[in-house]
């Protein structure tokens, strides 16, 4: 299994409002960010991930975040999301997701719940709380996870501490409000992508 995109750092877009979603993608967009989460619990989502699709779409990786019910799966797939993120491992979202060739990266905790997001088919997992789990959690984590298999740390993941995860074992990050307000201006969106772009490079290296 891989991350499908070039770069494995999911911009979520919590709290965007249909209006602000083009000019926010297009700036995640310019500094190299090819993933954009935008959570269900957002004002009017059922407007911005259609019009994030329809610009975009061609250009990255674009879904929804806080996926609880299968028939959200089906209404998203109408939209054109290609990702699907879950806060939990519920088989029959996981499941539908996978039936429209969707990318899956399903929340978890515990080895547990890893394996059974696994088992449902899920692609990738993330990692939340990561901030109040420890990059060291998450490394004895991976020890028993299948070396193939894509973990991203989820919450508190900022540019001066996302090299430890990366170092931990995770290919990526999903990246909240330390990338993104609900309100803030494109100015501040912009310069956090620049920001955590650079950070990942430099762990990377």
């Amino acid at each position: 299994m891989h991350w499908q995109t070039n770069l494995p750092l999911i911009a979520i877009l919590r709290g965007i409002t249909p209006s602000e979603v083009a000019s926010h993608i297009n700036e995640l967009l310019e500094s190299g960010f090819d993933s954009i989460e935008i959570p269900l619990n957002s004002p009017d989502w059922e407007s911005s991930i259609p019009t994030a699709v329809k610009i975009y779409g061609d250009r990255a990786l674009i879904g929804a975040g806080t996926v609880l019910k299968p028939e959200q799966v089906e209404q998203l797939a109408d939209m054109g999301s290609k990702l699907i993120v879950t806060p939990n491992t519920q088989p029959a979202v996981i499941h539908r997701a996978l039936d429209f060739g969707m990318t899956v990266c399903a929340g978890c905790t515990t080895a547990t719940e890893a394996f059974n997001a696994l088992e449902a088919g899920a692609q990738s997992l993330k990692i939340f709380p990561s901030s109040a789990l420890g990059p060291d959690y998450i490394k004895a984590l991976k020890a028993v996870l299948p070396t193939d298999v894509p973990v991203f740390a989820v919450g508190g993941i900022t540019p001066e501490n996302l090299g430890s995860w990366l170092t931990a074992g995770c290919v990526g990050a999903g990246l909240g409000s330390d990338l993104y307000r609900a309100g803030q201006p494109v100015s501040r969106t912009k310069e956090k992508a620049v920001a955590f772009v650079k950070a990942y490079q430099e762990a990377s290296q």
